[in-house]
């Protein structure tokens, strides 16, 4: 690899890390706190939890047909 590559290259991946060291961080036990308040406060609206209504399943099982 030339010297010039590898300069661009070593540049880029400072870059990089100035990018990553910049991005805010919180404490983990805050991170799961939010995370468990919004799982309580969105837990009316989860599928999993409460159920799909039958009318828009669209995973039902077919109704069948008869002829009379």
């Amino acid at each position: 690899m030339s010297s010039a590559g590898s300069l661009s290259t070593m540049q880029r991946l400072v870059e990089q890390l100035k990018l990553e060291a910049a991005v805010e961080r919180i404490k983990v036990s805050q991170a799961a706190a939010e995370l468990q308040q919004y799982c309580m406060q969105n837990a009316c609206k989860d599928a999993l939890l409460v159920g799909v209504p039958a009318g828009s399943n669209p995973f039902r099982e077919p109704r069948s047909c008869t002829l009379l």
